[in-house]
């Protein structure tokens, strides 16, 4: 939401420069799927590992998060995953796509670092599908890119319409429903099955 932008930009900044910060932010995410779809990696991403973590996953959070410097991988990752305009924290996510680009300098340690942060922030068990792209055009600049799934594992999902018809139409063909307690009172024991029934529970 527009409120969010008070918090990432300064006392004097004009109307017109926040909502071109809040559209620069939505660019960045279409731009992100984007490129790891079309976009071949040193460690390739595609469609598919997109659809793997958003299939049947509930809502779905995405972080782009750029720096530079000494400590450019772990301030990108924590950029990623923290954004002040992300409606939620991709915290405790059970499925992420975790993507990285930077220049030929990009190092191994470096792309770890970014990785455990971001490991550290989801789910102990979650599916995590990691992505590299050497651009040479990001010169000493890092971008790490997650797109995080599976917040609603702890609480149910809203039953839609064609579920609702569709069980209904099935409890309609099963007839009558027995529930537990009735069933119990049906069910005999295995003991008994050959004992007359005026011996039964005696």
């Amino acid at each position: 939401p527009n409120e969010k932008l008070l918090s990432i930009v300064e006392r004097r900044t004009t109307m017109l420069d926040a909502f071109r910060e809040a559209d620069n932010v939505l660019r960045q995410g279409v731009q992100g799927i984007t490129d790891l779809i079309t976009i071949p990696g040193l460690i390739n991403l595609d469609f598919a590992d997109v659809r793997t973590i958003m299939a049947d996953a509930g809502s779905a959070l995405m972080g782009i998060g750029t720096s530079n410097g000494e400590n450019r991988a772990a301030e990108a990752a924590r950029t990623a995953i923290s954004s002040p305009l992300l409606e939620e924290s991709v915290e405790g996510a059970t499925g992420i796509l975790l993507n990285m680009t930077g220049g030929k300098d990009l190092g191994l340690f470096e792309v770890n670092e970014a990785a455990e942060i971001v490991q550290q922030a989801a789910d102990p068990n979650a599916n995590i599908i990691f992505g590299a792209v050497i651009d040479e055009g990001q010169g000493d600049e890092i971008r790490v890119t997650v797109i995080a799934t599976g917040f609603d594992h702890g609480r149910a999902r809203p039953r839609t319409v064609r579920e609702e018809t569709r069980d209904k139409a099935r409890s309609r063909d099963r007839g009558p429903r027995i529930d537990d307690r009735q069933r119990s009172s049906l069910e005999i024991p295995d003991d008994e099955i050959d004992i007359p029934p005026f011996l039964r529970n005696r």
